[in-house]
């Protein structure tokens, strides 16, 4: 009957007996608690149930007092029961109050983070079209060998900010080429030993550049392990197998992907197919054979189609710029971070992988 009387209305404080007919004090008090957390519970008891009274002053109630209780005790026990409602009541309200500023700053954090978040790949994007520009080369293949490697990290259940990270690193994978004298980076025809030694230092170059930035940390252990290779044929380092970081070895096969698919002034692309079965013969040597294997399943028709995927965000971009006037998300980027570089060897074929990125 109290639980009923309760359910129709506020019940600010509730005084129970311990020995009752059918269910006793201990188990209405429970019940308070659990159905009514806000109601105050004073329990009365005889003289030889003073240790059951402790136990129900653990379990939540506010007070116990002996029968037959002197009536100034129970006015003050009632009084005191009361005054630590209130002050419950008051202290979960300023707690729910707490919740909804954290609640409500922590979204304002989100959205400042966010913000800066795009400020800085804006600002990359910015230095990597830069550098494209320099290389006389589009952004498109920045923007797909961070689609490539995506892609393929997927397929290796690579994830969230770890993910994020790679895709930093594949972005700026060859942002050391700014420090590569014109004469070398642009030169049409085949390099002299003494200016591949210039060009061997551009993932050292990157690399100093862009360490001391705290949150471009990880992916500069991916500028310069870039040009590494699996069997520890590769540079700057000569690192081999897991010695190079997962997202340079997932690099690597995406870049080499778009060098062998894309034209270039000197040559034309080859195709898909002969790219994919030459990246497949490579797979132990250039390539991290888990890499290669995690880039085979993709497939050949998913891998056309990021790239027709991107043609057409692109070429869609670009109406909405001509029809609305606005340049924002132009570029093609389709919400992918892009990377840098060309890929390719200056003044060189595309017939085997190990001669197509530098």
């Amino acid at each position: 009957m109290a639980l009923e009387l309760a359910q129709q209305e506020e019940t600010p404080l509730v005084i129970s007996d311990m020995k009752m007919p059918g269910k006793d004090g201990l188990w209405l008090l429970e019940a308070f608690r659990e159905q009514h957390p806000d109601t105050a519970v004073i329990m009365l008891t005889g003289y030889g149930d003073t240790e059951a009274a402790v136990d129900c002053l653990r379990r939540g109630a506010v007070d116990y007092l002996l029968k037959p209780p002197k009536l100034t005790d129970l006015i003050r026990s009632i009084e005191r029961a009361l005054a630590k409602r209130r002050i419950e009541l008051a202290r979960k309200r300023y707690q729910k109050k707490l919740e909804r500023k954290v609640r409500d700053r922590t979204t304002e954090l989100r959205s400042a983070l966010k913000d800066v978040s795009t400020t800085y790949q804006n600002t990359l994007l910015a230095l990597v079209t830069a550098l494209d520009a320099r290389e006389h080369e589009t952004s498109d293949h920045s923007q797909r060998v961070v689609e490539y490697t995506t892609a393929i990290a997927h397929i290796m259940n690579i994830k969230g900010p770890e993910l994020d990270e790679i895709g930093r690193g594949a972005l700026l994978h060859d942002i050391g080429k700014i420090g590569v004298p014109d004469a070398v980076l642009l030169k049409p025809g085949k390099l002299t030993p003494e200016e591949w030694v210039e060009m061997r230092k551009h993932p050292d170059i990157g690399f100093s550049m862009i360490a001391p930035i705290p949150f471009l940390s990880i992916p500069s252990q991916i500028v310069l392990s870039h040009q590494e290779r699996f069997d520890g044929r590769g540079y700057p380092r000569g690192l081999a197998r897991e010695e190079i970081h997962i997202g340079a070895r997932i690099f690597s096969v995406a870049d080499t992907l778009d060098a062998m698919t894309s034209d270039r002034p000197y040559r034309k692309g080859t195709t898909f197919a002969n790219a994919i079965e030459e990246i497949h013969r490579c797979s132990g040597t250039q390539f991290d054979p888990q890499v290669v294997k995690a880039f085979l399943d993709i497939g050949e028709g998913n891998l056309v189609k990021i790239k027709e995927d991107m043609i057409a965000r692109k070429k869609a971009a670009a109406a909405a710029k001509k029809a609305g006037g606005n340049g924002e998300g132009s570029s093609g980027s389709g919400g992918a971070p892009p990377a840098s570089g060309s890929g390719a060897v200056p003044g060189g074929g595309v017939a085997a992988a190990p001669d197509v990125t530098i």
